[in-house]
């Protein structure tokens, strides 16, 4: 089946992401991972702890704010659901600490930097 063009600029944001977490020192665990609950975009890990990303791809900047509308309690609740399938797949991180950050991706034709939101509560 075809990519779609949304598809492609998904992972080409997920791709501009991964690339500035190898240049800190993170480490590609699982990329586009996904069960019945949805679809983990990245999870990195570094000296032993876990790194979760929500990539969000947006070319302009609209009403949803390049993506953070997207990040709503219902998609936090999804985005907790495939992550308790991720562990029960990768029981060695169990123990692991984790955060979650959201990547905020401008696409091309802007060379705005990717913005990072770590979410409350």
């Amino acid at each position: 089946m075809p990519r779609t063009a949304a598809r492609r600029q998904g992972d080409w944001a997920e791709q501009r992401v991964l690339r500035l977490l190898r240049a800190r020192g993170w480490r590609l665990l699982s990329h586009q991972w996904g069960c019945r609950w949805g679809e983990l975009d990245l999870v990195l890990e570094k000296s032993g702890r876990l790194l979760l990303v929500e990539v969000k791809g947006r070319r302009r900047q609209g009403p949803d704010g390049w993506g953070v509308a997207g990040l709503r309690r219902q998609k936090r609740r999804r985005l907790e659901q495939a992550w308790s399938c991720w562990l029960a797949a990768h029981p060695q991180w169990a123990e692991s600490p984790v955060e979650l950050v959201y990547a905020l991706v401008p696409l091309a034709p802007t060379t705005a930097p990717v913005r990072w939101i770590r979410p409350q509560g």
